[in-house]
């Protein structure tokens, strides 16, 4: 047990991952969970706390290779059980996140954030990132509702 009475562990299997179902935006599906895991590059952290029933937080990131950038992790989501929010959690989940994509090369992370969401601006400003101004993120929302195969 971590000193702050949570921890954080890697899913490896499609269980954990449906684990967390209560901490994503949307409910998750067994086949995305299993191609999220197939998947190179694509990584899911879990924290844990003693005598909660599943995991309390999550975090995904997914290395981003560029020609001219070379490779980025990129934060695309970060949830945090609200019982276990403003105790470290969320921080705790980004800097293991920055630490794997040190481990695994990258030279740099980075997330999307509404500018007034000011918890994810709060545990990011926390966890050491750097702000560089306000950006709009375009979506092209696609018809594709299940992986292939």
């Amino acid at each position: 047990m971590a000193e702050h009475g949570w921890w954080i562990g890697t899913a490896r299997t499609v269980d954990e991952v449906l684990s967390a179902g209560p901490l994503y935006d949307e409910r998750p599906r067994p086949a995305w969970a299993e191609r999220f895991l197939a998947s190179p590059g694509h990584h899911l952290l879990l924290a844990y706390a003693e005598g909660a029933e599943g995991p309390v937080g999550m975090v995904t990131g997914v290395e981003m290779t560029h020609p001219d950038k070379g490779t980025e992790m990129f934060l695309h989501e970060l949830g945090v059980a609200p019982s276990h929010r403003r105790r470290g959690v969320g921080r705790g989940l980004v800097e293991a996140l920055a630490e794997l994509a040190r481990e695994r090369g990258c030279h740099g992370m980075w997330v999307a954030v509404d500018t007034d969401n000011e918890p994810a601006l709060a545990t990011y400003r926390s966890a050491g990132g750097s702000f560089e101004g306000p950006c709009t993120v375009v979506n092209w929302p696609l018809a594709a509702a299940d992986p292939p195969g």
